[in-house]
């Protein structure tokens, strides 16, 4: 083989070797763009997953700053401001704006007790004492807390992921859900994230419901910061707005001073006792005025009764 024929060899060599460099790289760069999404969709988000890391989360915060907005099906606008907490329920809120010339009271609850703060002195107390218990067993009722927003959209198939948006300023990722009564009574059932006790309670909470819209806009830092909600039964719709912030930072919710309170059922008996006295001195009244009329018809003179 002359020096010719070598050269034309290791020439074909270099060529194929360089040939399979290009291949190579140019697969390493296609890899590489698909690693990092070039050409390629966004990583699917799972709504189920954010719902469910937020529910945990909130639950162990306890509390957080709420600011709310009902308004009823008789139009018909209640807004609070304060604490809410949860597990167990309990909220310090001012309501404002009652929509019936009232000014505004601040509510203590804790589980079935409420105490309300007076306008007025009653017996020299400040706060009245209510217990909303029925026949001696706990009352069932919605706390409108974030926990437990977040709880109803707990292994919801229909809950939605919207996008990335802003509320408020804050930075969020939104979800929406359209919920019947039954979905409502199936929630968690199939991640079993809440304790029993606590889902064996939304259930019977939720009952009365026969259907519900909500958007829940989680932030950056995995808490709910807001929540939009209708829901409607067969007294009609109402629609809510929560706002929320300082998730467990706030300090637990204290019922007032023993010596300001005055119990509801105390007052009632109060009330009933003044009532019978007064059904007493109009009885004895109206016995005064037959002897009156008796003795003025004995004398000769008209009668006071026709």
């Amino acid at each position: 083989m002359n020096e010719a024929v070598r050269m034309r060899m290791r020439m074909r060599m270099r060529m194929r070797m360089r040939g399979a460099a290009v291949v190579a790289g140019g697969g390493l760069l296609v890899g590489a763009l698909a690693a990092c999404g070039g050409g390629a969709g966004k990583k699917a988000h799972d709504p189920a997953a954010a719902v469910k890391a937020s529910y945990l989360k909130t639950v162990a915060a306890k509390s957080a700053t709420a600011e709310m907005a009902t308004t009823g099906s008789d139009g018909r606008t209640v807004h609070e401001t304060g604490t809410k907490a949860w597990y167990p329920s309990a909220q310090d809120v001012v309501l404002k704006d009652r929509g019936e010339g009232k000014p505004d009271t601040r509510s203590i609850m804790m589980g079935d007790t409420v105490y309300s703060r007076l306008d007025k002195p009653l017996k020299g107390k400040t706060w009245m004492q209510m217990n909303l218990s029925k026949d001696g067993k706990p009352g069932v009722r919605l706390n409108q807390d974030p926990a437990e927003f977040l709880a109803m959209l707990l292994g919801q198939e229909k809950l939605t992921y919207v996008g990335a948006e802003k509320t408020d300023g804050v930075d969020a990722q939104r979800y929406r859900a359209g919920l019947t009564g039954a979905d409502l009574l199936r929630a968690d059932e199939s991640t079993k994230v809440m304790e029993e006790k606590d889902r064996q309670y939304l259930r019977e909470a939720v009952k009365h419901i026969t259907a519900l819209e909500l958007d829940l806009w989680i932030g950056a830092d995995g808490y709910p910061v807001r929540v939009d909600s209708s829901s409607t039964d067969d007294k009609g719709t109402t629609k809510t707005t929560g706002k929320f912030s300082g998730f467990g930072k706030l300090a637990p919710v204290q019922p007032p001073p023993a010596d300001q309170v005055v119990a509801f059922d105390d007052v009632m008996k109060g009330v009933d006792a003044d009532l019978e006295q007064v059904d007493k001195d109009l009885d004895q009244a109206d016995k005064d005025l037959e002897e009156a009329d008796r003795k003025l018809r004995e004398a000769g003179f008209p009668g006071l009764r026709s």
